[in-house]
């Protein structure tokens, strides 16, 4: 098994800072925005997005949460180990929000749809968007594309994308892994 390194830890703060702009360009003042990071890997995407917002832009008054989806998949009962389900933190209400759903790496499409199921339990939004900080684009099962986007990465199925957050790894980098 050989590990290519894609972002290291400069690229990953230049990606997020121009990520975060964009969000800002499209939401300005985020009185109508809920940023919702998704369990488990996009969680740690969403809080630093949030931190810049708030240390860089001055935006004081993000509604941040976090969403599990286990339940929700399409696949959750095709595994032989019992399922550990996350904490899905969402204090807010949704209904008529635009929520920007944040997630690290965008593969098959299938996590979004368990969300875009799991989110309509707090209500109706009025917009969903899609932040991802990887899209291995070539490997869609169904027609979900990331409105902002760190880095594409075009992986053959065998190759996988692995993000390392500092705060639950130890370091920024995002790894390419062949077998």
């Amino acid at each position: 098994m050989s590990q290519k390194i894609l972002l290291n830890s400069k690229e990953i703060d230049i990606i997020l800072h121009r990520l975060a702009c964009q969000l800002v360009e499209n939401h300005t003042n985020f009185k109508e925005t809920v940023l919702v990071g998704i369990q488990p890997r996009g969680i740690f995407l969403a809080a630093r997005i949030e931190q810049i917002l708030k240390e860089e832009y001055s935006i004081r008054d993000i509604k941040s949460g976090q969403l599990d989806i286990t339940f929700y998949r399409d696949d959750f009962r095709r595994s032989d180990k019992p399922l550990e389900a996350n904490k899905t933190r969402i204090e807010f209400v949704v209904e008529d929000k635009r929520v920007v759903f944040i997630d690290d790496v965008l593969y098959t499409g299938r996590s979004i749809r368990s969300a875009l199921t799991a989110i309509q339990s707090f209500g109706r939004p009025r917009e969903i968007e899609l932040l991802t900080l990887i899209d291995r684009r070539f490997s869609r099962h169904l027609p979900i594309q990331p409105d902002y986007n760190g880095r594409q990465v075009d992986a053959i199925n065998e190759e996988k994308v692995k993000v390392n957050w500092k705060e639950n790894e130890g370091e920024d980098v995002v790894y390419l892994i062949s077998k």
